[in-house]
């Protein structure tokens, strides 16, 4: 692909904000790292933006504090990563710095091809990788950008994350050469996962309380299915020292029979999230998402309700959709 008007933008700018979406995962912060590295040593001033804080698990990454939540008024051109969907960025949406971005070029890197897009890009890169690091590593090298260490060490989080581990279907022979060339350029990963280990550990208080989470799991959908909602007291108490979701996500989906897992979260303003995670061969996890105007991975992906419907509603309807997909793919199988 030719990047030749990415890289016009990226050359005539002085001060460069690069801008993740409110939803935050080791791919999108990875990738602003990385993203920063590579500015920086192209003389680039930047500035790293996200509308939420940067959740406690992430905060492995070198250089997760230098995020803000505020866009500056004074800057040349921005960057969005991993995301092409205007719909996540909720808490940005309506602001007088979504207003400035949107004045000034625009460049989205993503690597969700079936996303509906940015109306305000100016130009978008979008390619079928599995990461948004992978992304970017072979715009650099094709580009002559540097890639210090450090930047490399992002890359390969990013890459990392979003493959989980380099597993993921959409894995290809290019990733695992990227990986190798990483690594080679001086990446230590057993470093990096150590870092990530350290930082996964749990307070005391979060294992009797994940125990409770347990008790609540529902399997739905005749066993395929796995369900937890947290309430809003729950969310405000525990998510500032781990995700509750994501304490009993992995024991979830890992459970026999048990085919997808989501996570509901209940807010006090009626909103509700859902973050989905789907097992190896029954990737619909994005497929559900997008159904109720979210996105996503196969395997992983989510959504939230705003309009103050009920939970209980909600669970219906996803439930239906995830019946349907799993029943399509059911007959797929069956024909093969």
């Amino acid at each position: 692909m030719d990047y030749s008007e990415l890289n016009k933008i990226v050359e005539d700018a002085n001060h460069i904000v690069i801008l993740q979406a409110d939803n935050p995962d080791g791919d999108s912060l990875g990738s602003a790292l990385a993203l920063e590295a590579i500015l920086s040593e192209l003389g680039k001033k930047t500035t790293l933006v996200c509308a939420i804080d940067i959740p406690a698990h992430l905060k492995y990454l070198n250089g997760w504090d230098r995020v803000v939540k505020e866009i500056p008024n004074n800057f040349d051109a921005s960057v969005i990563v991993d995301t092409s969907t205007e719909s996540l960025f909720e808490n940005a949406n309506g602001t007088q710095g979504m207003e400035w971005i949107k004045t000034k070029p625009v460049v989205v890197l993503d690597h969700h091809t079936e996303s509906p897009g940015i109306s305000f890009a100016t130009v978008e890169v979008n390619e079928p990788v599995v990461a948004t690091g992978e992304l970017i590593y072979k715009i650099a090298k094709k580009l002559n950008w540097p890639l210090p260490v450090d930047a490399c060490e992002m890359l390969a989080t990013s890459i990392m994350s979003d493959s989980l581990g380099l597993t993921t279907d959409a894995t290809t022979p290019e990733s695992f050469r990227t990986m190798a060339d990483l690594v080679e350029a001086g990446v230590d990963m057993s470093k990096l996962d150590a870092a990530r280990r350290e930082l996964m550990k749990k307070e005391p208080e979060l294992i009797p309380y994940k125990g409770d989470l347990l008790n609540r799991v529902r399997f739905e959908l005749d066993g395929q299915l796995a369900t937890i909602g947290i309430p809003w007291a729950e969310i405000e108490k525990y998510s500032p020292i781990y995700n509750p979701t994501m304490l009993v996500m992995d024991d979830m989906r890992m459970t026999v029979g048990v085919k997808l897992a989501i996570g509901y979260k209940i807010y006090n303003d009626g909103k509700v999230t859902a973050k989905i995670r789907c097992n190896y061969g029954y990737g619909i996890a994005n497929s559900i998402a997008e159904h109720f105007g979210g996105g996503g991975h196969p395997y992983a992906a989510g959504f939230k309700v705003l309009d103050g419907t009920s939970i209980e509603d909600i669970k219906k309807r996803v439930n239906a959709k995830t019946r349907e997909l799993l029943d399509s793919l059911n007959t797929k199988e069956t024909k093969q």
